[in-house]
């Protein structure tokens, strides 16, 4: 291929992302060339440090930037890597004339709160819910709620500050426990509400595909087989393929697909998250318009197929040919269960041993801090593992995850004098 005749893709990302190195490997393996548009001048990292910075807070002078970099290295297609990104990605592509879908479905699809109302209108399958205004007196806006109930932040992710409430007093207790986590949310609006929705009781699923001219295709439909019933939602098991008959993966299907049209996507990568009652209904809790997030997506990797070379074959508008494997396999994230810095992680050789199991992934540094759910957001790694069974496969991850032991020790904070509300760790040891 010659030099003219190279495509180059413009990926958007924060400049920390875990996502940007997967998909420079997709593109150099698809033979496009990446810019990355970030907000990271004085990135480590190489291609960052060479790419195109942009303030993802306003999107109109970001487009204008971008629009003058197409002028001097032409895009022929734009991909956002997170939730947060998707919109200005949108929003470029609609101006190039790329493929895209609409910024507004972009947006949607990432606040919580617009994804719901969306979906209503359309008489999609979602949850009773509800805004909680924080700066309004809390005890006032329970009286037509449904128990047992979640709060939620309109725009965070990994479950981080969603808790579930069985009466008033664990409301008002979980609401004023929230308040604090949205300091971190993006945007005064979201900053200060909460979406309130009706616990459906039932099995969780996740749903990944991705969207072509409008259709929706499945890749794979994960399981999720330990139990999400609260008061904090920590995922831990991914597996594939699922145990649902084949009526109930149509119906998954059938409901994201008409979700999917609700918002208006069109194309590009789907990941949903959806529960089904006892009655077999399927109930819409997400609809993202991007892969699947964290390293989850490596248990879908095979030799003809990458789940990063679909979303940038899809982005350039070029078809790919899909051959997710044709064995079980899944992934645990790591949960955290106890507070503190971490000192050391014990049992990894003996992890790593079990039957099954592929690899085990500790992403946390020692020395870092460990904060639980609600409060955080991250996990302490990954245990991958492939066998005949999904069955198999869960039973092999749940004994690795037996044998690993973290070692902690307290977190010692100190006010600063004359420093307001800042706080130092004593990384001391003890």
């Amino acid at each position: 291929m010659s030099s003219a005749e190279v495509k180059r893709l413009l990926l958007i990302s924060h400049h920390n992302s875990y996502r940007i190195a997967p998909y420079i490997s997709a593109a150099r393996r698809l033979g496009i060339e990446v810019t990355i548009a970030s907000e990271g001048r004085h990135s480590l990292v190489t291609e960052v440090v060479n790419g195109v910075f942009v303030d993802f807070n306003d999107i109109q002078n970001a487009s204008d930037t971008l629009l003058r970099q197409h002028s001097l290295t032409p895009f022929h297609g734009v991909l956002g890597s997170d939730d947060v990104t998707v919109e200005l990605a949108a929003s470029i592509a609609r101006r190039l004339g790329l493929a895209h879908n609409p910024p507004e479905a972009a947006r949607w699809s990432y606040r919580k709160d617009l994804a719901r109302a969306r979906l209503e209108l359309a008489g999609c399958p979602v949850p009773w819910n509800r805004l909680l205004d924080l700066d309004r007196p809390i005890d006032a806006q329970t009286a037509e709620l449904r128990w047992p109930c979640v709060l939620k932040p309109l725009n965070l992710s990994a479950s981080r500050g969603v808790i579930r409430a069985d009466d008033r007093d664990e409301f008002i207790a979980a609401a004023e426990r929230i308040r604090p986590i949205l300091a971190h949310a993006k945007g005064d609006f979201e900053r200060q509400h909460l979406l309130v929705e009706e616990y459906i009781d039932g099995i969780e699923i996740a749903f990944e595909g991705f969207l072509r001219q409008g259709e929706l295709c499945m890749i794979t439909i994960f399981d999720k087989p330990d139990p999400l019933t609260g008061p904090y939602f920590e995922e831990t098991i991914y597996v594939t393929p699922t145990l649902l008959d084949a009526g109930m993966q149509q119906t998954v299907h059938d409901t994201v697909q008409q979700a999917c049209k609700a918002y208006g996507l069109v194309t590009g990568a789907v990941h949903a998250e959806c529960r089904i009652d006892e009655a077999g209904q399927v109930w819409i809790l997400e609809i993202a318009s991007r892969t699947i997030g964290g390293d989850c997506g490596r248990i879908l990797d095979s030799e003809d197929f990458n789940i990063e070379e679909l979303a940038v074959s899809l982005a350039i508008d070029h078809a790919i040919e899909v051959n997710p494997p044709g064995h079980a396999s899944g992934v645990m994230m790591i949960p955290i269960r106890d507070a503190g810095i971490l000192r050391r992680v014990e049992g990894l050789s003996a992890a790593n041993r079990v039957s099954n199991i592929e690899r085990v992934d500790i992403i946390i540094p020692e020395g870092h801090e460990l904060v639980p759910l609600p409060e955080g957001n991250r996990y302490l790694g990954y245990i991958f593992a492939r066998a005949d069974s999904a069955q198999e496969v869960t039973q092999s991850l749940r004994e690795a995850h037996s044998h690993l032991s973290f070692v902690t020790r307290p977190v010692f904070r100190a006010t600063i004098p004359g420093h307001v509300d800042e706080q130092i760790k004593d990384r001391v040891e003890t």
